[in-house]
C-alpha cells in the first residue's frame, strides 16, 4: 500500500488553498505557499543527486523553514533525520554519521555546530536562509515536483533519535504509517480537531510531541499553527490572545512557567479549548493550581519517541485521573510486565510495554538495541507504571536511570562519559534529583584524583563545551569516594 505523510500537507492545500497554514510574528503563510514551497525544495533535492530512501538531517527551530524542508523531504521520498537545535558539534556529527544522513539543513542561528558537525561528517549544509542563492527558501521557489514520491506505507519517513533506556542515542525508524495513524486519526479521536483549530507550536518541531501532536495533527485538519521559537509565558499569553489560539500543549515545566508569571490573569485565555501535556510526569499541584486559574482542562498523555509517539492519554470522553497517564490511545495496547515478561495483577508495578500501529519499526543499524527493546512482539518502555481496574496506567519510577529535564531525556551515561574524560576526575555518577521547575535536574557526584582540584563552576564550564545545553549538570557534589555494592558496581540510590 502506498502512504506518504506529506500526503496531510497535499490535501489541506487542495482543500483549502488560501487558509493560513502557518503564522510566525506578523508574517502568515497559506496552504497552497507551504505545498508549493515543499515541492520546490523536494525537487531540488532530488536534483541534487538524492533518491528516494535517502536519509537528511534537519536541524532548524521552530520557524517555516521547518515545515518547509520537513514536508518537502517527504515530498521526495527522503526520511528526515530533525536533530535538537541545542546538539555540539560533535554530536551533530555522530547523529548525521549513525544516520547516515547524506545532507544537513541547518539554521545560521545555530551555523558553528551545524558546520562544524557537518564537515566532521563529510556532508554539505543547505542553510534555511540566506542570501546567497542557494538557501533552502531559494530552493523553495525553484521548480516544483509535480507529485509525492509513492512511498510505502511501512517506509521509514522519520528518525527521531533518542537515548532510550540503554547507551548512546539511536535513531527511531518511523513510518508513514506510523506518524500518519498518530497524526490524523489518534489526535484527532483524543480532542475533536476541526479546521478552525489555531494551534501554538512551542513546543521544538524536532521533539516528536511537537511534531505529531501539534504540526501534523493540525496540518492534517486543515488548521493554523502559529510558530514560537522560543518558549517565554509573556510570549505564549500574548500569543493566545493576539490568535485566539485554541490548541496549547507544552511539557510541565511550560505549564509551571505559565503559572507563576505574575501578568497571566490579564491575558484574555477563552478561546482556548484544549490544553495537553506529556514528555515528563506533571505534578499534580502544578495542574490544580493551572485549572483552578485558568479556563481549560489539561489532558495529560504519555508517549516515547519509539511509539510516534502517542500511546495512552486522558481523553474528553472518559473518566480523567489526574496524576495518571490515561488509556491507552486507538488501535494500542498496553501492559504491564513483570521481570519474566509475565502480566502481573492490576494495581501491581511492572514494566509498561505496548502494542500497535504506533511502535517504531527499528532502531537504525542497531539490531542489538532493538532485540533488547522489541520482546514477543511488545515495545518495552523502560517504565514502571501500574494498571488500574478502570484501565487507565499511572507511571510509578523507571527501570532505567534516564532523567527528564523539562521534557527532554538525558542519559546518565552518555554525561559520566564527559566527565571521566576530565583528567582530575576519577569517578563520576550522574543522578536526576527533583526540580520545581523542570521536574528534574541533573546532578554530578565527583571524586577527584589525588592531587588535583577542580571546583563545582569549572565542572561545568567543562561539561557544556562537549554536552547540549539542556545535558550538562547544574549541581555538583564532591566526595572521597562513592558508594559500591560487593562488585564495584556505584549505588546511586544511595547519592542525592
Amino acid at each position: 500500500m502506498s502512504l506518504n505523510l506529506g500526503t496531510i500537507l497535499q490535501a489541506s492545500a487542495a482543500e483549502r488553498p488560501d487558509h493560513p497554514a502557518l503564522i510566525i510574528g506578523d508574517q502568515s503563510f497559506t496552504y497552497a505557499q507551504l505545498d508549493r514551497g515543499a515541492r520546490g525544495v523536494a525537487q531540488a533535492l532530488l536534483d541534487r543527486g538524492l533518491e528516494p530512501g535517502d536519509h537528511i538531517s534537519i536541524m532548524i527551530p521552530n520557524v517555516p523553514q521547518f515545515p518547509v524542508a520537513y514536508y518537502g523531504a517527504l515530498y521526495a521520498g527522503l526520511a528526515v533525520v530533525p536533530l535538537n537545535v541545542l546538539l555540539t558539534a560533535e554530536e551533530v556529527s555522530y547523529h548525521i554519521d549513525d544516520s547516515e544522513s547524506k545532507l544537513l539543513i541547518g539554521h545560521p542561528l545555530f551555523k558553528d555546530p551545524a558546520i562544524g558537525g557537518a564537515r566532521a561528517a563529510g556532508v554539505d549544509v543547505i542553510w534555511a536562509d540566506g542570501d546567497d542563492g542557494q538557501s533552502l527558501m531559494d530552493l523553495a521557489r525553484g521548480e516544483p515536483i509535480d507529485e509525492l514520491h509513492p512511498t510505502s506505507a511501512d517506509a521509514t519517513a522519520v528518525i527521531l533519535y533518542t537515548s532510550g533506556t540503554t547507551g548512546r542515542a539511536k535513531g527511531a525508524e518511523l513510518s508513514h504509517s506510523n506518524l500518519f495513524l498518530n497524526c490524523a486519526v489518534v489526535v484527532p479521536k483524543l480532542v475533536p480537531l476541526d479546521r478552525d483549530e489555531v494551534a501554538l507550536a512551542t513546543l521544538p518541531l524536532f521533539h516528536s510531541f511537537g511534531q505529531s501532536v501539534v504540526l501534523n495533527a493540525t496540518i492534517a485538519v486543515g488548521g493554523t499553527v502559529v510558530l514560537l521559537p522560543r518558549f517565554t509565558p509573556e510570549d505564549v499569553f500574548k500569543l493566545i490572545q493576539a490568535h485566539k489560539i485554541t490548541l496549547f500543549a507544552g511539557v510541565p515545566t511550560m505549564y509551571f512557567g505559565l503559572l507563576n508569571h505574575p501578568d497571566g490573569d490579564s491575558y484574555d485565555m477563552s478561546s482556548l479549548k484544549y490544553a495537553m501535556t506529556g514528555g515528563a510526569a506533571m505534578p499534580v499541584e502544578v495542574m490544580n493550581s493551572f485549572e483552578n486559574r485558568f479556563p481549560v482542562k489539561i489532558l495529560e498523555g504519555y508517549g516515547l519517541s519509539e511509539t510516534s509517539p502517542i500511546a495512552s492519554f486522558n481523553d474528553l470522553n472518559r473518566e480523567r485521573h489526574i496524576g495518571s497517564i490515561g488509556y491507552p490511545v486507538w488501535g494500542v495496547e498496553m501492559a504491564i510486565f513483570d521481570e519474566s515478561d509475565q502480566p502481573v495483577e492490576d494495581g501491581e508495578r511492572g514494566e509498561i510495554c505496548i502494542r500497535g500501529h504506533n511502535i517504531m519499526k527499528v532502531y537504525f543499524l542497531s539490531d542489538a538495541a532493538t532485540a533488547e527493546t522489541m520482546k514477543n512482539g511488545w515495545f518495552h518502555s523502560g517504565d514502571i507504571g501500574i494498571k488500574a481496574a478502570d484501565g487507565s496506567y499511572s507511571i510509578v519510577d523507571r527501570v532505567k536511570d534516564m532523567i527528564i529535564r523539562g521534557g527532554f531525556n538525558v542519559y546518565p551515561r552518555e554525561v559520566e562519559e564527559v566527565l571521566y574524560a576530565h583528567p582530575a576526575i576519577v569517578e563520576a555518577a550522574v543522578i536526576g534529583i527533583p526540580d520545581e521547575q523542570y521536574g528534574e535536574e541533573i546532578k554530578a557526584v565527583i571524586v577527584l584524583d589525588e592531587g588535583h582540584t577542580l571546583d563545582a563552576a569549572e565542572l561545568i564550564a567543562y561539561t557544556k563545551e562537549h554536552l547540549a545545553a539542556y545535558k550538562y549538570p547544574r549541581q555538583v557534589a564532591f566526595l572521597d569516594t562513592l558508594p559500591k555494592g560487593p562488585t564495584g558496581k556505584i549505588l546511586k540510590r544511595e547519592l542525592s
